[in-house]
């Protein structure tokens, strides 16, 4: 087992490492800019190095100065959290180059699954429901007009190397498509320096489930159910719940056994997520796979009773895991809290927070780095932190997670919390009659 871990992120996620690293008996090391000086996560772990300024380009995606900081404090491996570096091969190759385990997938792993061309052959090949499309990334204006013809519209353009609604561009008639498609491949490039785009059916009215996954360095592959995250704001998730109030039985199996398909494809080794499109009749089409923790793992968390994280550490130490599924037992929901003002077209809104009070009570659970008199960097996301319940069934998990908003008092910015309040009332929501296009609709008062 490792003796040393540094831990190369910041915020909430940092603080989740430190507790299991710390459960587990192993000693930690937070890096931080010189914005997050302050942070708890510098305050909790064992030790601290700063590796640069605000931007991330100068610190927590400062490759040089992490591995200085893990060599000047002997760590023996890397957790890279969620966003940052989490999905950089190179950094992965760079640690294993300098003899430090990055707690994650081979580097030849993240780049299989990195390319969502790349992603979607290895899935067809490995018989994995996909989306229909185009073969290949794009090349010109005329081609994909003719793959429109005969897919039908309508049709969405996606960059390759994209993530977070960035280069995708929705096209419902022939008309639009030359100006959408100048427009994704502009932006693909300013978000991704790669300008590469594709072509896939647009899936109407669909939800957006996926699957828990985990596999060790001996070929043995899990699934850990599903979550449900439809409901979005600009493809950025608000709001995750497990299990998802759409999924049957039959569905479940064929989800969890096409996941499990995707994972041994690859020979995949730490825990993942394989994200699926499901449209209104239950036919579901491989996305993407996130070759990392994810925010919203807490809700799987909740419902199987199962420690993703210390998971992650334990198969990154070479130990087998168990190779069989999981399957929820409880209903938990999540609602990101972010510094936001949701009555401002959820303007970010950075600053000090004055006052905190984190509600609690039985079926509440509070991941967040913040405490009064911290001050949100407005360099970084605006993730304040995340609460979770978890109940007996679901009426019950929105229920506590209504009077657990309720309760929860953050002053000196704005939040979020507001409009997870309301969603918590809104009938539609209540009776999981919801999508991805869900908040289209939805008007806060």
């Amino acid at each position: 087992m490792f003796k040393k871990i540094l831990i190369a992120n910041r915020g909430e996620i940092a603080l989740r490492v430190i507790r299991t690293a710390r459960e587990m008996g192993i000693k930690t090391v937070a890096v931080y800019s010189t914005a997050d000086r302050d942070s708890l996560h510098v305050r909790f772990a064992d030790e601290a190095v700063c590796i640069g300024r605000p931007q991330s380009s100068e610190s927590y995606l400062n490759i040089p100065n992490i591995m200085a900081a893990a060599e000047i404090t002997n760590a023996d491996a890397i957790h890279p959290g969620y966003g940052f570096l989490a999905e950089n091969a190179k950094f992965a190759r760079i640690c294993n180059e300098h003899g430090v385990k990055f707690i994650g997938p081979t580097p030849e792993m993240i780049n299989s699954m990195g390319d969502k061309i790349t992603a979607k052959e290895t899935m067809i090949k490995a018989g994995v429901p996909v989306v229909p499309g185009g073969q290949g990334l794009l090349q010109s204006v005329d081609e994909a007009k003719g793959i429109a013809r005969e897919m039908g519209y309508p049709v969405i353009l996606k960059a390759t190397a994209g993530g977070g609604g960035k280069g995708m561009r929705i096209v419902w008639e022939e008309a639009e498509l030359e100006k959408a498609y100048d427009t994704a491949k502009a932006e693909a490039l300013a978000s991704f320096k790669n300008d590469g785009i594709y072509m896939e059916k647009f899936v109407e009215e669909p939800r957006h489930i996926e699957i828990q996954v985990a596999g060790d360095q001996f070929g043995n592959v899990c699934h850990l159910s599903e979550r449900d995250c439809s409901i979005q704001r600009r493809h950025q998730k608000l709001v995750e719940e497990s299990p998802s109030p759409f999924m049957t039985e039959e569905l479940r199996y064929k989800m969890g056994e096409a996941a499990k398909k995707a994972a041994a494809a690859i020979n995949y080794e730490s825990v993942g997520t394989i994200e699926f499109l499901v449209d209104k009749h239950r036919n579901f089409y491989f996305m993407e796979m996130n070759t990392r923790i994810q925010v919203e793992h807490c809700v799987t968390e909740e419902v199987i009773n199962y420690d993703l994280i210390k998971e992650q550490i334990l198969i990154a130490a070479g130990h087998r895991i168990s190779g069989k599924d999981y399957f929820p037992q409880m209903h938990s929901i999540e609602c990101r809290i972010n510094a936001e003002d949701p009555y401002n077209d959820f303007r970010p809104s950075p600053g000090k927070i004055t006052v905190v009070h984190q509600p609690g009570g039985h079926g509440v659970r509070v991941d967040s780095h913040v405490y009064a008199g911290y001050v949100i960097p407005p360099y970084y996301d605006s993730m304040i932190g995340k609460l979770i319940t978890v109940a007996q069934t679901r009426q019950e998990a929105i229920q506590t997670m209504y009077r657990a908003l309720s309760e929860y008092v953050i002053e000196g910015v704005k939040t979020t919390i507001p409009f997870h309040l309301q969603l918590m009332q809104d009938e539609r929501f209540r009776s999981g009659d919801f999508n991805t296009k869900f908040l289209e609709g939805f008007t806060l008062k």
